[in-house]
């Protein structure tokens, strides 16, 4: 999969692609997507960046869906557990998946000047932490790639 994040493209084609995909999964599992975790979902897919989750609490409460933190961060579990969002742990933030539906494993590239982020698959199981693994007999069952550096939008301004 190619990264997601840095260039232009149909914001409302992608905010429309992420919540019928987040409607269908549910559907299919029987889950509920209510109210509540879609608007934030839709939050996350509006703003096209990470987000702390009082950010997306503080959206909540201007819409008067809720002020209390529990509010956005069960919406946020949900969302997390179902692959619909990512975490970010480097901005303690989170970040609307950019591949919904699909398997794969993030890695997140993040831009030290404008915080924007771009969603690109990586493979644990292979490279240099793939073979560390692989030479202890460890079992890779999930890991956090980020990398921080400056994003073509920052570089080119600079």
């Amino acid at each position: 999969m190619d990264p997601v994040g840095f260039e232009n493209h149909d914001h409302h084609h992608c905010i429309a692609d992420g919540v019928a995909a987040a409607d269908a999964y549910c559907a299919q599992n029987g889950l509920q997507l209510t109210n509540q975790r879609r608007r934030v979902l839709e939050i996350l897919l509006e703003r096209h960046r990470a987000l702390g989750a009082y950010e997306i609490l503080d959206v909540l409460r201007e819409e008067g869906m809720g002020s209390q933190p529990p509010v956005a961060y069960r919406a946020l579990d949900f969302l997390q557990k179902h692959g619909f969002v990512h975490r970010i742990e480097r901005l303690n933030a989170f970040i609307a998946c950019s591949h919904p539906g699909a398997r794969h494993s993030p890695a997140f590239l993040i831009c030290r000047v404008c915080d924007s982020v771009a969603e690109a698959s990586a493979d644990p199981a292979s490279g240099m932490l793939g073979h560390a693994a692989a030479e202890t007999g460890f079992v890779i069952e999930r890991a956090v790639v980020e990398a921080e550096g400056v994003c073509p939008n920052c570089k080119d301004a600079a």
